[in-house]
Order: C-alpha cells, then structure tokens, then sequence
C-alpha cells in the first residue's frame, strides 16, 4: 500500500464506521452473460441520490464512460459496454463543431482520439462525424463521434449523465438540447468555479450542478450566491480524502463526489499498483456517494464486495436480461 492509501486509511478507520453487513457479488457476477444494468429516474434527481444514500449505497461515476481496450472514450458503444457490465452513471465531454452540432470529444485537437486531426472545433460536422474513434492504445476502431442528442437519446431510461463543456460550447446549446429532450432529471452539469455554477443555475434552476467545494465556507458561498445546497453535489478532489468535509456536505444535502482518477499520478494508479482494491469501498464508508474513476469496474468490484453498491431494484437501479 502506498504511504498515501496507508494515511487515508488511518483517517478513515478513526472518522467513520465500517461499510455496510449485507455483501454482494462482484459487479461482473452481478451483470451475468448477456445481461445489464440501468438507472432510471423517475423524479427528482436529488431524489434518486437521497434514495442510495439512505440505502448505503454508492456509485460509480465512469470517467469518458470508461474506455478500455477496443472500447474508445466518449464514445455510445463504450458507453453501452460500461453498463452492461456495472450500474454506472458516464461522464462525458460536448464539445462544438465549427458549425455548431454539439458532440462529444474531450481534446481541443481531433488527433490524439479519432483518426483525424486537426482542433475540434475548428471543423464542420460533416468532416467530423465519419472519423474513427481510437482507444487508448492507438487502435482505430469502427466507432465514430456520437453527437450530445443522440447520446441524450440513447442514456434514456439506461443512466445518467455528467457533462463536461469544453471551452468553445455554450451553456446554453447544451441546456436547450437537454430541456428538448425533456432530460433535466438525467444530467448533472459541471462548474469548476463558482461563478459557473452560478450562471449554469440562473439557465437551468431545478438542474443538478456539481461544483467543486473544499470547504463549509465554499458551500455557504454557492448558497447565498442563490445555487441551493439540493441543487449541488460537491467535487472535493482526487488528493487526500476528507471525512469531515465529506460529512458535513452530507449533511447539507450535498452528494459527495471524491475523484480517484488522473493518470499515473492518480488514487487509481495507486491501488492498481497496491492491489488494495477495498480502498473504493473505504471512501464509501466514510461518506462518498459518487466514486469519480478511471477503473469503473475494479471500483464497482470492490463496492459489490463490501455491501456498498447499489442494487437491482433500490431507487431506480435495475439489472436487465
């Protein structure tokens, strides 16, 4: 175990209680052959969080939808791929083409991601949407960009959301196609500071914001800015966890998002190399509700296997033949 896993354990292990008595099957034995997972919402979105918290359940939020070998970031088939094997909710990227279609790459430059190149958003559509998506390999797949609508679309009924705006792309393109499709209950929008939360809230007032706050006064903050404590969750990092923030934002009807992602630097990488897997699980029980990750299915994994994930049939998770 890394000295930083061996530090927030300690902290974990004198914060907060233990997971939750009932275990479960891992997630891939969850999912079984040919089956799958969905959330679906019916209500409030805060409903549905209230729901798993009072269940002890946490989530998985799959960072790009959670690409893998064969399976490119951003991309509808990687994300159909992700929920068929775990109950995760898929952040993505929309950016905006130079003729102003909404789709979803995170660069600003085609190259690394498609088998094109060139800046994402200084191309028409029609130059973009018959590129080939590649994995994190390099590999050229048959997968192309999927545009926001259709991926609106295709999430219906199957998870929900969190966009993420590259800087070119309008709050309000993004809010316009989400109210067409009547999808405000499904999507969490991201604000990195507080002045966006503040303008996403003033286009899109019963949206869920996630908001990074660091502290009581951060939230205090949003709050007298007009952004209610229902209508946020709360980034808090992806260094060191917090179980006091984490309860005092719980408290306040603020999910809690904790980040183990970010490359080789990242919480992720150091339990792949320590292979301290339950750690996921730890940070559920001291007050995670929603695991930010670039291994999806180890942390769904270790989630099952302490009780802590969320089961077919609570609030709105289901397991599908």
């Amino acid at each position: 175990m890394t000295s930083r896993l061996f530090a927030a354990s300690l902290l974990i292990v004198a914060a907060c209680s233990g997971p939750a008595d009932a275990p479960q099957q891992t997630a891939g034995a969850q999912a079984g052959a040919g089956q799958g997972w969905s959330i679906s919402v019916s209500g409030d979105l805060n409903d549905f969080f209230d729901c798993l918290e009072a269940q002890g359940a946490a989530l998985v939020s799959a960072h790009r939808g959670g690409p893998r070998p064969g399976y490119p970031e951003n991309a509808k088939e990687t994300f159909a791929k992700t929920v068929s094997d775990i109950p995760a909710i898929l952040e993505i990227d929309v950016a905006t083409s130079a003729d102003g279609v909404l789709y979803l790459m995170h660069d600003d430059d085609l190259a690394r991601t498609t088998t094109g190149s060139g800046p994402a958003d200084g191309l028409s559509w029609s130059e973009i949407k018959d590129l080939r998506l590649e994995d994190e390999n390099g590999k050229a797949t048959d997968f192309t960009p999927p545009t926001l609508a259709e991926t609106l679309a295709w999430a219906n009924g199957r998870t929900v959301v969190q966009i993420d705006f590259k800087k070119t792309t309008r709050y309000e393109d993004v809010i316009a196609e989400v109210n067409r499709q009547g999808a405000n209950d499904r999507v969490i929008y991201i604000a990195y500071t507080m002045a966006q939360a503040e303008r996403l809230h003033r286009l899109a007032p019963d949206a869920m914001i996630s908001l990074s706050l660091g502290s009581q006064s951060d939230l205090n903050r949003a709050v007298a800015a007009g952004v209610p404590a229902d209508r946020l969750l709360g980034f808090t990092g992806i260094d060191d966890p917090r179980p006091r923030l984490f309860s005092l934002l719980n408290n306040r009807d603020v999910e809690v998002i904790f980040g183990t992602l970010g490359g080789r630097q990242s919480i992720d990488n150091d339990i792949a190399q320590s292979g301290d897997e339950a750690f996921y699980a730890t940070l559920a029980g001291m007050g995670v509700d929603i695991i930010a990750t670039d291994r999806p299915l180890a942390a769904q994994a270790a989630l099952d296997a302490a009780g802590r994930g969320a089961k077919s049939g609570q609030c709105g998770v289901a397991r599908t033949g």
